[in-house]
């Protein structure tokens, strides 16, 4: 960068001899030198008296001439053109030129020391604008060097980053270069190879070219002895090496089969050990889950003050309200409802934390046990919700119990592929509405056949519903298709309790066979899911006309399914399964068959206390019931 030319102190033109402190360029200095030094002494200071410095009269003053040789010097014009702006340059010759237009007598010492003043005003401001300029210049030339100085520390970053990428190119053209003198000695290397064989193939013919020329010098029989020598030698060999794979083999089957043995029996101690914790559990259990409020219903009820969950317990809720006398109206202690189940899941639980608590008895289905699990309790309690979610197609994380062990199922059995079992799915879905059973996986607007429940064989106890469309399933997605199929044509309506009420009682059912062909085992069993369709009090639901057929024969059915409990609890000789075709279609389930699994669904509504405390006690009389122990369909 060019660097910037001397200052040096200039002279201010004009009557006075002050030095002026602006730059002056080197050009400038050199002129002034080569002008030689002023043509004589300098002037002394003349006294206001006229005397000079002997005391003696000095001579009169010249008059003064604007740009003349008495007021400046020999180099004092470029000086002031280089320092001086042109504008202060003009209005100092026009002040000047003014003043020598009327020239001011000998004797008039006064107007004289006046322009003197003057002109020495003049200079003055001249000099402070001169400073300003100075100031200003100094300033923009510190701006300058701030500005050099970042440019400077740029470039050397930039230089930095430069010289780090160089090392980074160099070092990856050495890499480069080193991998092609690896590759070019690998090809050296190949070719050395090639020629080697060649010349070891070259030189297997020529030995047996000799070979067979010397063979052929031999007589007959010398030839034929050694050529029945060498096919024995060889036959001795291909014996022994034959012999020592066969042994390598036989080993190797061994331990691949004390292995399988081994998958298999831990496999079995797991299920065995799996099946020990289900029934320790019981074969029949019961959760409760009570759902939230929705946002329309936090407008007219606030908090939920008559449920309770106790801390550090999940299997306790508690139910209060105040009890009022008849007499007088007189304030009680509050009405204590507490119930136990095996587990109680509050508002806040997720359908995946549901869901982890029942996927051990999923894995049951793929142990060759049946099971079965329903939800029960009022219109409007979450059971649907719980079941299947918002919709099939939803959110993962809303997804209901329905695809959620689905998905499990096949996840296992992608698991158990592995140990050699192979499994096949196919589903079901159907419902009983008004006592009838209709087929949710027929086509929109296709009738099937009437759909009834009969005995697999005369003599049997297991049933089956003969004409159910049963589709091959392979994936969670076919699944959840077949659902949404279903649930598109499942029977529901509006209700005053429900905006979308369930009219119907759904029952899907997953069929699963598994088959290990190295040990020809096979397993049966059935994962059965069932929405009950929720009770209602006629006078809160004003049903009429169909509505209110729909009404009456659920509660018929679920009442039905709470003598069919009851029964059982009392370990009575008849169980009244045929009562409702529900409870008749799910005698496998009940009759101690099958796992089982019941959601008690509860209202947060303080309005639907009555409702609430009617299922929990249902509830509580299903875990107390003792069904038997489940048996797997195994082969």
């Amino acid at each position: 960068m060019a660097s910037r030319p001397e200052a040096g102190p200039a002279e201010l033109p004009g009557p006075s001899s002050r030095v002026s402190r602006l730059p002056v360029t080197r050009a400038q200095q050199k002129r002034a030198l080569s002008a030689g030094p002023p043509a004589g002494p300098p002037q002394q200071k003349r006294s206001r008296t006229g005397l000079g410095p002997g005391g003696a009269r000095a001579a009169p003053k010249a008059p003064l001439r604007t740009g003349g040789p008495a007021t400046t010097g020999k180099n004092d014009g470029p000086r002031k053109a280089a320092s001086m702006p042109a504008a202060q340059v003009g209005s100092a010759t026009s002040t000047a030129g003014a003043k020598g237009a009327s020239k001011r007598p000998p004797w008039d010492l006064r107007g004289q020391v006046k322009d003197l003043q003057e002109a020495l005003e003049q200079g003055r401001e001249r000099l402070q604008v001169l400073e300003r300029e100075k100031q200003e210049q100094s300033q923009r030339l510190q701006q300058l060097q701030r500005e050099l100085g970042e440019r400077e520390s740029q470039e050397s970053s930039l230089c930095a980053r430069v010289s780090s990428l160089e090392v980074e190119v160099a070092q990856v053209r050495e890499k480069l270069e080193q991998s092609q003198n690896k590759v070019k000695a690998l090809e050296a290397e190949e070719q050395r190879l090639k020629a080697e064989e060649e010349r070891l193939k070259a030189e297997e013919q020529r030995l047996k070219a000799e070979e067979e020329q010397r063979r052929q010098e031999r007589d007959e029989a010398w030839g034929r002895a050694q050529a029945l020598l060498q096919q024995l030698e060889n036959a001795e060999e291909q014996l022994q090496e034959l012999q020592a794979l066969r042994e390598l083999e036989a080993s190797q089957r061994s331990l691949l089969a004390q292995r399988e043995e081994h998958i298999h029996l831990l496999e079995m101690e797991r299920r065995r050990l799996h099946n020990d914790i289900q029934e320790l559990r019981g074969n029949i259990r019961v959760f409760c889950r009570v759902r939230p409020l929705l946002p329309e219903e936090r407008e007219r009820q606030r908090g939920m003050p008559h449920l309770h969950f106790p801390s550090q317990d999940t299997r306790s809720l508690v139910l209060t309200r105040p009890d009022d006398s008849q007499l007088g109206r007189e304030r009680r202690a509050e009405l204590r409802y507490d119930f136990s189940f095996d587990r109680v899941f509050p508002p806040a639980a997720s359908q995946e934390e549901i869901f982890q608590e029942i996927q051990l008895l999923v894995q049951s289905a793929l142990d060759g046990y049946p099971v079965c699990i329903f939800a029960y309790g009022q219109t409007g309690s979450g059971k649907t919700f719980t079941m299947e979610g918002p919709s099939p197609a939803g959110a993962p994380e809303s997804r209901g119990m329905i695809p959620r062990a689905v998905r499990h199922l096949f996840r296992g059995a992608r698991d158990l592929a592995a140990k050699g079992w192979q499994y096949g799915f196919s589903a079901s879905f159907l419902e009983i509405y008004n006592e009838a059973l209709r087929d949710l996986l027929l086509a929109r607007g296709q009738h099937g056949s009437e759909l009834e429940i009969r005995r697999l064989a005369p003599g049997s106890d297991e049933l089956h519903v003969p004409n159910l469309t049963w589709v091959p399933v392979e994936s969670e997605e076919q699944v959840l298709e077949l659902l949404q199929q279903a649930g598109s044509q499942r029977s529901v309506a509006r209700t005053a309790l429900n905006e979308r009420s369930s009219r119907s009682h759904s029952v899907f059912q997953l069929r699963i066979q598994g088959l290990h062909t190295a040990r020809d085992l096979r397993c049966t069993s059935s994962l059965t899911l069932v929405d009950l369709a929720g009770s209602e009090r006629l006078e809160k639901s004003g049903s009429v006309g169909s509505r209110l057929r729909e009404t009456q024969s659920i509660n018929s059915s679920l009442s039905a399914l709470g003598l069919v409990i009851s029964a059982l609890c009392n370990k009575e000789p008849h169980i009244p399964y045929r009562n409702s075709k529900l409870t008749f279609l799910l005698q496998n389930c009940l009759g101690g068959h099958a796992k089982v699994l019941m959601f008690v669904t509860i209202s947060p509504l303080e309005e639907n206390f009555g409702e609430s405390l009617n299922s929990l006690r249902f509830a509580s009389k299903v875990n107390e019931c003792m069904i038997g122990t489940a048996q797997a369909n195994r082969k």
